[in-house]
């Protein structure tokens, strides 16, 4: 490592989950039934979840569980403390607040639970930091309507993030509205289409022009979320999400540069409509060539100029590499193109580790939206081994938290790129929004608890935890290997 890097004194160093993946408690106090509560269990050998009609016996579905997190709370927060978190990321559950997310009035009960974890965060010096729809919609919505693909969701929305806006007011202050939006750009994957929109689609339908249709009533629905919350308190800052992943060209070959080019077009242009407001001409040219329907009115169009995100809250795991397609076209398809990169290594999970692809991106994210960044969501998943001594030596996650951390701190420092926050995934394990799994473990603090839900939930810092607290107290100066207790 060369020389020691220092953030901003105001920086948020924090740590990120999601609700749906830590909170458990599906059905406590009133919550109504979530998309992620009827998707069952999958694995690293069969990676693909599958979304049950409803809950059905013998399947698992660990999100019903989660790491208790709805009952520990009180509890992680002070050890999220101990740590030194600034920030901590989560998420509302849409269904604890409205339970089947078309009602009038929310649940006064949800409401509570989550004034409570705001309060316990901010005694703690604890900045949070929330997502209002992180692939945890109401069932119901898709059941009934079929989901974002119906434009009655953009009501729903925005009624649910008013009444968040309105009543969690000086509470919370950085708000996002959609996690991840842009993964249903690769819209032959059901399962991106089911997380993010809520579409479960058959072969009579075109799936690509589906999903433009669903997020275009999502980037609406967006903006009028970022608008009213300026109306209720002009302090708020409201974010859109997405996954961040640089498309390298595989050779200088000008067909694979060209290629790469349009990737990060097609993947990117939710940040297009949601920090500028404004749909990119080559895509308008595609809907038209392609003779897509997407109705994009002149109010559609006002609505998204006049709410564009404040910042970006991206989240950054790995990088893609593309080449030349045989039939040279230059349209992206990400669940066909996509071709190995020899120069970077892979995760357990065939994830491509690219430290340095997170400067790239950072630089590039800059350049095209001028806005400042939040990056608030890096981890690796891993097996975890907890010893006999009640110690769990995850000597990888540091050096994968390290080597991102130092490159973030290149690009703030020496390239000028201005981000806010890093909020790691995650400061505690959780269930795996992918696979469902409990084994691939993300965390700084080990959760006793099995991929079928049994185990004693008892907590356990691992050697990361040490590492990241001295990362923070040090400002991102220190990145040094340290002796866990």
């Amino acid at each position: 490592m060369s020389e020691a890097l220092t953030m901003p004194k105001d920086f948020l160093w924090g740590g990120a989950v999601s609700a749906h993946q830590v909170e458990g408690n599906w059905q406590a106090d009133g919550k109504g039934v979530s998309i992620a509560d009827v998707m069952a269990a999958a694995s690293r050998e069969q990676p693909q979840r599958v979304v049950t009609d409803t809950v059905e016996a013998g399947q698992v579905y660990p999100n019903h569980w989660g790491i208790n997190f709805y009952q520990t709370y009180p509890q992680d927060i002070e050890l999220f403390a101990e740590l030194g978190l600034k920030a901590f990321r989560t998420s509302i559950a849409w269904t604890r607040i409205f339970p089947n997310g078309d009602e009038a009035e929310p649940n006064v009960a949800g409401l509570r639970y989550y004034d409570d974890l705001f309060d316990r965060l901010r005694a703690k010096g604890i900045e949070p930091i929330v997502t209002l729809s992180h692939f945890e919609m109401p069932y119901h919505l898709v059941k009934k309507y079929g989901g974002w693909r119906n434009r009655k969701l953009i009501g729903f929305f925005e009624r649910f993030a008013e009444t968040c806006f309105h009543h969690f007011d000086g509470k919370v202050r950085y708000w996002m509205t959609f996690n991840e939006i842009d993964n249903q750009s690769d819209w032959r994957n059901a399962h991106h289409l089911y997380q993010d929109s809520g579409l479960q689609l058959d072969s009579n339908v075109n799936w690509e022009e589906a999903m433009f249709q669903a997020a275009h009533n999502e980037m609406v629905a967006s903006a009028k979320a970022v608008i009213a919350a300026h109306k209720i308190d002009p302090q708020l800052q409201v974010g859109a999400m997405l996954a961040m992943v640089p498309i390298y060209a595989l050779t200088a070959n000008p067909g694979d540069q060209m290629l790469a080019a349009r990737a990060m077009q097609y993947r990117y242009y939710y940040g297009d409509v949601q920090m500028e407001g404004e749909y990119p001409q080559w895509l308008l040219k595609y809907f038209d060539r392609k003779g897509y329907q997407v109705p994009i009115s002149a109010a559609d169009r006002a609505t998204l100029k006049a709410g564009a995100a404040d910042f970006l809250g991206m989240s950054y795991y790995f990088s893609f590499t593309v080449k030349e397609r045989a039939d040279h076209k230059v349209e992206f398809d990400e669940h066909n193109d996509l071709v190995d990169n020899p120069y970077v290594e892979k995760s357990q999970w065939g994830w491509q580790i690219d430290p340095q692809g997170l400067r790239w991106i950072l630089n590039w994210i800059q350049d095209r939206w001028h806005k400042p960044i939040m990056i608030v969501e890096n981890g690796i998943g891993a097996y975890d081994h907890l010893e006999d001594d009640g110690h769990v030596h995850d000597d990888y996650r540091i050096s994968y938290l390290r080597a991102h951390i130092h490159q973030m701190e290149l690009a703030v420092v020496e390239d000028g790129v201005d981000v806010i926050g890093y909020t790691m995934w995650s400061p505690i394990d959780i269930v795996s929004a992918s696979t469902g799994e409990m084994a691939k473990r993300y965390g700084l603090i080990y959760v006793d608890r099995d991929d079928s839900g049994h185990g004693s939930d008892r907590r356990y810092k691992k050697d990361s935890f040490a590492w990241y607290q001295q990362v923070i107290s040090t400002n991102g100066a220190n990145l040094d290997d340290v002796s866990a207790e």
